[in-house]
């Protein structure tokens, strides 16, 4: 997903777009080559530069790819929130989890190779990388947890589940898919309305039936 920047009409503008396109090209080539193997020759073909170039808005590899992996959950986090925050008071809390749960599909596989390059190398980066990203995750993971909370408190959640539990094994499903998913497989939207059905359903309390009578 193109990052936009903030600066407007600035003798630094030229510098600003240059350091966006960088981040987009280090992303995609993260999102798809994983950290062992994102070389800056590489970034630097995607974004149509000369390798040293990236030095001078970058100390190293390492601190690109930092930038890269703290904007994919960052940008995560805000989009969920702000499709949140859009929502009518009155939509019931399995609802807005539903709603959760295209939000991030649509970013993480349609939207942002910020996402995708965040999500996929989550477990690859060095420890040292990880400090901004981790908080960011705390705070999306917050976001997630307080629909979950919402949806336990109407009933909506069924009373045999641990909800943080349940809460990580979503998370982990929905995120595994940039793994997998490939648009010839099937589009976003098959795999949004898939994984709706297969989250409500897995969540939602199972209905009570009534018990065959025995024949006498």
């Amino acid at each position: 997903m193109p990052r936009k920047s903030s600066v407007t009409e600035s003798s630094d503008t030229k510098s600003q777009r240059t350091r966006s396109r960088i981040l987009d090209a280090a992303a995609r080539v993260l999102s798809v080559k994983g950290y062992a193997g994102t070389r800056l020759t590489d970034v630097a073909k995607e974004a149509d530069l000369q390798a040293p170039a990236i030095y001078y808005y970058f100390k190293s590899r390492e601190d690109l790819i930092e930038e890269v992996m703290f904007c994919g959950i960052s940008d995560l986090r805000h989009y969920l929130q702000a499709a949140i925050d859009a929502l009518p008071d009155d939509l019931s809390p399995m609802d807005r989890i539903m709603v959760a749960v295209e939000s991030h599909l649509r970013h993480e596989l349609e939207l942002s190779d910020y996402a995708r390059a965040s999500i996929r190398n989550s477990g690859q980066i060095p420890k040292r990388l990880k400090t901004r990203q981790q908080k960011e995750e705390s705070a999306y993971n917050r976001i997630w947890r307080g629909l979950m909370r919402d949806a336990v408190a109407e009933g909506q959640i069924r009373d045999d589940l641990d909800a943080p539990l349940a809460q990580a094994l979503v998370l982990g499903a929905l995120n595994w898919t940039a793994e997998w998913w490939h648009p010839r497989r099937s589009s976003v939207e098959t795999m949004v309305a898939n994984a709706q059905v297969f989250v409500r359903y897995s969540l939602s309390p199972v209905a009570k039936t009534a018990r065959p009578r025995r024949r006498r």
